[in-house]
């Protein structure tokens, strides 16, 4: 199974679907959360230039935020990128 590592904060309603659709999956995911740690956020965010959160990686790759992760569930491609 892939690694999968989802940064969130408190207040995301889009972190909380993004953790249920892999939790509905089955997918165990480690989940990091940057309330409280705004130089990690800063760090994520010179990273990835996204500043919203959820951001989640699979196998250290960016796929984006819950829209990105809900399309690729969508189409069929979330279990491919799970399996790798």
């Amino acid at each position: 199974m892939a690694n999968v590592k989802i940064y969130t904060k408190n207040y995301c309603p889009y972190c909380v679907h993004a953790k249920n659709l892999l939790q509905n999956k089955g997918v165990s995911f480690t989940e990091e959360n940057l309330e409280d740690n705004p130089e990690e956020m800063m760090a994520l965010i010179q990273k990835t230039g996204m500043r919203t959160v959820p951001q989640i990686f699979i196998n250290d790759e960016l796929i984006g935020g819950f829209t990105e992760l809900s399309a690729l569930e969508q189409a069929g491609e979330l279990d491919k990128k799970l399996a790798q």
